[in-house]
C-alpha cells in the first residue's frame, strides 16, 4: 500500500482517492515528502498577450514565474516520475508573429533546472474556435492556432512509462489486414531498406500512438458544466478534456500512484486519476473554482439545492468528504420517497 502524504492545510473537499485544495502551491507542493510524487500533470495559465480571469503572467517573466514550481516539482518527484506541462501558444505584441516562450521552457526546464525531456506532444484540439482574432478572423493573415505544446519532463533518462496502457484503435484496414494478413498484406522492402515482414500482421490489441494527440474540446452537458449552469456561476474558462489527462495518466502511471495538478482550476486531472484508482491532489487559488470542480464527483441526479450546499460549503471553508455526502443525500432520497409513499 502506497504512503499517503498527509499536507498540513485541511483539503477543500476530499473523496475515496484524492484531496483538493485551495492554497498556494508553492507551498502546498513544499509539504510533499521528497521522491514521493509519480506524476505532476497540470496546465499553467498561459503567458498570453490579453488577461484572463484566472491570472497570466507577462510573456517576458512567465519563464521565471513557473521555474520557482518546476523547482520543487523536480524534488518531489519520485526518481522514475514525470512532469507533464500543457501551453498554449501567444503572438507577440501588435505584430503577427510568434512568441517562443512555450519553446524557450524546454531549454530552461533540462539546461539549468535538471529536467529530461522525455518526448514533446502536440495537443490539436479540432474543435478550437479561430484565434488569434486580429489575424485570423480580421484581416485573415493567420491559420487558426489549434495546437498546444504537452512537454513531458522526467526527473531521469528513464521515468517510468508503458505505451501499451494508451494504445489506439486499429484502422478498418489494419482490422482487415489481421482478419486475413496474406490477402491484405504483401511484405516488401522498404525504400528506406528496412523490412517489414510478416511479423507486422500481429494482433497487439491495439496500434502505438503517435505523439500527436487529437482530442476535441467540447464537452457541454456534463456534470460539471451542468452543475455550473444549475446553480448559475461561472465555469472555468480554459478546461481541458479529460482524454488529455487520461492520456498520460495511463501511459506514466500504475493504480494507487500519487498524482498531483498544481494549477487544477476545475479538477479534471483529479476526476480521471479518481476513475483509473491513483491517489490524486489538486490545488487552485481561487475558491471559486475548488468549490465548482466538486460537482464532477458527485451523481448526475443531484438537485441544484444539493449542489449549491456543497458549492457553498466548501466556499465557507468547510472541508467536505464527498463520500459520506453522497451517501448521506442517498439516504435522505430515500427517506423522502418513503414519505411520499
Amino acid at each position: 500500500m502506497k504512503h499517503i502524504p498527509k499536507l498540513s492545510s485541511s483539503p477543500a473537499y476530499t473523496t475515496d482517492w484524492g484531496s483538493a485544495y485551495c492554497g498556494d502551491s508553492l507551498d502546498l507542493l513544499s509539504q510533499f515528502p521528497d521522491n514521493s510524487i509519480n506524476l505532476v500533470m497540470t496546465s499553467p495559465p498561459f503567458a498570453l498577450l490579453r488577461k484572463k480571469e484566472y491570472g497570466n503572467k507577462e510573456q517576458h517573466e512567465y519563464i521565471e514565474w513557473l521555474s520557482e514550481f518546476a523547482k520543487i516539482v523536480l524534488k518531489k518527484l519520485t526518481l522514475d516520475g514525470s512532469f507533464v506541462l500543457d501551453l498554449g501558444g501567444a503572438y507577440q505584441k501588435g505584430v503577427p508573429s510568434r512568441s517562443l516562450y512555450n519553446f524557450r521552457i524546454p531549454i530552461h526546464f533540462c539546461d539549468d533546472l535538471g529536467f529530461y525531456l522525455s518526448e514533446d506532444f502536440y495537443w490539436f484540439n479540432p474543435s478550437k474556435l479561430p484565434s488569434p482574432i486580429e489575424w485570423v478572423n480580421k484581416r485573415k493573415i493567420r491559420a487558426k492556432d489549434s495546437v498546444n505544446t504537452v512537454w513531458w519532463f522526467s526527473r531521469s533518462e528513464f521515468p517510468k512509462a508503458d505505451v501499451t496502457n494508451v494504445l489506439t484503435e486499429y484502422s478498418d484496414r489494419m482490422k482487415k489486414l489481421l482478419e486475413d494478413p496474406d490477402k491484405f498484406y504483401d511484405p516488401k522492402k522498404r525504400p528506406s531498406g528496412h523490412d517489414i515482414g510478416k511479423g507486422f500482421g500481429k494482433n497487439n490489441q491495439g496500434a502505438i500512438p503517435s505523439n500527436l494527440l487529437q482530442i476535441p474540446n467540447s464537452e457541454s452537458n456534463g456534470i460539471y458544466m451542468t452543475g455550473c449552469k444549475e446553480i448559475g456561476i461561472k465555469s472555468h474558462p480554459a478546461r481541458f478534456p479529460a482524454k488529455l489527462p487520461e492520456f498520460f495518466i495511463k501511459f506514466l502511471t500504475d493504480p494507487e500512484d500519487i498524482v498531483v495538478d498544481i494549477f487544477s482550476g476545475s479538477n479534471t486531472t483529479g476526476f480521471v486519476a479518481e476513475i483509473e484508482r491513483r491517489n490524486w491532489f489538486s490545488i487552485d487559488m481561487e475558491i471559486e473554482y475548488v468549490a465548482a470542480s466538486a460537482f464532477r464527483f458527485l451523481d448526475k441526479g443531484c438537485s441544484a439545492d444539493e449542489l449549491f450546499e456543497v458549492y457553498n460549503l466548501i466556499k465557507k471553508g468547510c472541508s467536505v468528504d464527498i463520500t459520506k455526502y453522497k451517501k448521506q443525500m442517498c439516504l435522505f432520497r430515500e427517506e423522502q420517497a418513503g414519505y411520499a409513499a
